[in-house]
C-alpha cells in the first residue's frame, strides 16, 4: 500500500516502528536529538523512495536503515574531530619551529572563519571555542541537531579547502629547510 502512495499505510508503519527504532538509535548515540534525527531521516527516505524500492521484510529494512543513519552521524562527528586533531598537531609543530609562519597561518584561519555566513560562524565558534556539543548548540539556537551538523560540515569543508593550499605551501617550506 505504501508504494501506492497510501498515507495511512505510511502513518501505520511510522506508528508501529518509530519508538523501537528511536530506542535502538538512542542506545548507541546516547543523544536524544541525534537519535530522533536518525529515525526521521529513515522515514523521510522511506516516503521519498516508496515507489522505487521493493521491501521484502519491513522491520529488518528499517532497522538496517537506522543503523546506517547512526553510523553516518558517528562518522560525521569523528571526521570533525580528526580534522581538528591533525590541524592541532601541525600548528603545534609550526608554533615551536616558526612563530612567524604560525601567526600567518592563524591569520588565514581567522579569515576563513570570517568568510563563513554569520550563522555558520556562530555555530562553528560555539562548537570549537565554547566546546558546546551539537545538541547543546541546537537547543541554544532552537534548531535541529541535523541543521547544526550540516552547517558544521559546510564550515569544515570551507576551512579544509582554504587550509589545504596553505598546508601545501607550509609543507614545501619545511621540506626546503
Amino acid at each position: 500500500m505504501l508504494s501506492q502512495n497510501d498515507e495511512f499505510a505510511f502513518a501505520e508503519i511510522y506508528n508501529r516502528y518509530w519508538k523501537h527504532l528511536y530506542f535502538s538509535a538512542h542506545n548507541i548515540l546516547q543523544v536524544k536529538a541525534t537519535a530522533q534525527d536518525a529515525v526521521q531521516e529513515v522515514f523521510i527516505a522511506l516516503w521519498k523512495r516508496r515507489n522505487d524500492i521493493q521491501i521484502e521484510a519491513l522491520q529488518p529494512y528499517l532497522h538496517q536503515a537506522v543503523r546506517f543513519q547512526v553510523f553516518k552521524a558517528i562518522r560525521a562527528e569523528k571526521t570533525d574531530q580528526d580534522f581538528f586533531n591533525r590541524l592541532a598537531l601541525i600548528t603545534r609543530d609550526i608554533l615551536f619551529e616558526d612563530p612567524v609562519l604560525f601567526k600567518e597561518l592563524e591569520t588565514l584561519y581567522q579569515q576563513l572563519i570570517n568568510a563563513l555566513s554569520p550563522d555558520e560562524q556562530e555555530i562553528f565558534r560555539l562548537h570549537r571555542d565554547s566546546g558546546l556539543t551539537y545538541k547543546q548548540i541546537a537547543e541554544q539556537k532552537n534548531i535541529s541537531v541535523k541543521t547544526v551538523e550540516k552547517k558544521m560540515s559546510r564550515s569544515l569543508r570551507e576551512l579544509r579547502f582554504g587550509l589545504d593550499d596553505a598546508m601545501m605551501v607550509i609543507t614545501t617550506i619545511y621540506l626546503l629547510k
